[in-house]
């Protein structure tokens, strides 16, 4: 029977969307990412096509009606027309998605470490920005909301980070964006003070 992989090799998929090429924020991000302890195993810049991102989203039906009734409630809460099917309206979060992720080049990412789904997730704070907590990626540097982006019609919110949300999820994320080539093993001098047992190595 094989070994389980060590926490630490745990590793977890960021997009950086094109809200944060466009406003210079790639370095402070990253910074945090890295501040933290995570190490980029794979990062490459590209333009998305649009069947990779409805293969990354991967939504059934019971999703689009969920989310699309969600919006029919918050359309007629605000005095808006219901124009279309409340599953046409989930679809359509997914179309914009598409849009907003192919507005411009985006950066993907992989990142390792303990936990490391985990702790992208706390660092880049709650879907919308406006809830998000202050001291989160989020929470600092975006303002929208999901009200704001169903009265400009449905449209994606812009939220700087897409961050895998579950560990499960983040080999089929990793795997659909990259290949294997394009992602590294290496030793980085900060594991031995984040993960070495007896600090082997710091003293002379």
């Amino acid at each position: 029977m094989s070994q389980p992989s060590h926490p630490k090799k745990e590793r977890t998929f960021v997009i950086l969307k094109p809200d944060t090429i466009q406003r210079s924020l790639v370095g402070e991000i990253l910074r945090r990412y890295e501040n933290m302890g995570l190490k980029i195993v794979g990062m490459k810049m590209l333009q998305a096509d649009e069947d990779t991102i409805w293969k990354h989203y991967n939504k059934d039906d019971a999703w689009f009606l969920k989310k699309g009734s969600g919006t029919v409630e918050n359309r007629k809460k605000a005095g808006m027309p219901v124009e279309k099917e409340a599953i046409e309206y989930g679809k359509d979060i997914i179309r914009g998605a598409v849009k907003y992720i192919q507005a411009s080049p985006v950066i993907a990412l992989v990142l390792e470490g303990n936990q490391a789904v985990a702790i992208v997730k706390k660092l880049v704070g709650g879907t919308e920005p406006t809830t998000s907590d202050v001291g989160t990626i989020r929470g600092d540097y975006a303002l929208d909301s999901y009200a704001m982006s169903d009265f400009d019609q449905s449209r994606c919110v812009r939220n700087l980070v897409h961050c895998t949300d579950k560990v499960e999820e983040a080999d089929f994320e990793i795997n659909l964006w990259f290949k294997k080539e394009e992602m590294f093993d290496y030793k980085h001098i900060q594991d031995i003070m984040l993960y070495d047992i007896n600090f082997d190595g710091i003293s002379e």
